[in-house]
């Protein structure tokens, strides 16, 4: 299938994945069920514990080979999944970074027999050694009063101040509360936030990104805005109407060149 880009596909990802051909995605952002038990319109996440890690195993196995050699993988776990699914990466691709996403939760209440989880763990896998990471299209600009403590003339140029820091492994950015503008109807959003972060690192400009569970269409939504490509996979036909719905509120974008972010399609399969 030729016009396979900037398309997310209503379907099960281990029946669409063929779609793509091989080495042809140079990331993939995957944000799989948990294992929770969340209501995602089906049963996709009501798994017990060894058929869900062989789930997890399969897609895994089927979208890997879409990657170009030098791309890379990031995925979000929770800390029941994430020792048993590295282990299982880590035999395929090397491992980058293992990444905090703090979701700045709020405390209040909590289990009274064990800490409050307020956080989810990314896995950041590459490849190869020569993989794509463009450090300087994330740096976190320093504020005015940390530049100018850094005046002494050793710092004067220094490609650091100006541009600021590279990120650290703990991200802190809020999750999308019910009030947030950015907030669709779907249980786990993620916020554009990360996923521009991950996209301006590791997908270069024009570039594709694999999504196999596209949920709320955030990775879309944030690779149309990058100036990237992207493609995917969503089960529940009202997730994708929400994902054609955002794709829709974005055109046209000033940001984004109209050759690169093509014709957004959302395809009942």
């Amino acid at each position: 299938m030729s016009d396979w880009r900037n398309r997310v596909f209503c379907e099960d990802a281990l029946a669409g994945l063929a779609r793509i051909p091989d080495a042809a995605v140079d990331l993939i952002i995957a944000d799989p069920p948990y294992g929770l038990g969340k209501d995602y319109g089906n049963d996709s996440d009501k798994l017990a514990a060894e058929a869900y890690l062989q789930w997890m195993e399969q897609w895994i196995d089927a979208a890997l080979p879409k990657l170009k050699p030098n791309g890379s993988l990031y995925i979000f776990l929770t800390w029941r999944y994430s020792p048993e699914v590295f282990v299982m990466l880590k035999k395929r691709m090397t491992m980058i970074n293992e990444i905090i996403w703090d979701r700045r939760v709020p405390s209040m209440g909590g289990s009274t027999r064990r800490f409050s989880s307020v956080h989810d763990t990314v896995g950041f896998f590459a490849g190869a050694k020569d993989y794509y990471f463009d450090l300087d299209a994330i740096r976190v600009p320093y504020d005015a009063v940390t530049k100018k403590a850094r005046s002494r003339s050793i710092f004067v140029g220094a490609k650091w101040l100006e541009l600021g820091y590279n990120p650290k492994d703990v991200w802190s950015v809020s999750r999308l509360h019910r009030e947030h503008r950015e907030r669709a109807d779907h249980p786990t959003q993620k916020p554009l936030e990360i996923i521009e972060r991950m996209l301006k690192a590791s997908c270069p400009p024009d570039g594709v990104v694999l999504d196999p569970f596209m949920g709320s269409g955030t990775t879309a939504v944030a690779a149309k805005r990058c100036g990237r490509h992207f493609v995917g996979f969503e089960l529940n036909a009202e997730y994708c109407a929400l994902i054609e719905k955002r794709l829709a509120a974005l055109v046209p974008l000033e940001t984004v060149d109209a050759e690169t972010a093509g014709s957004a399609i959302v395809e009942s399969i």
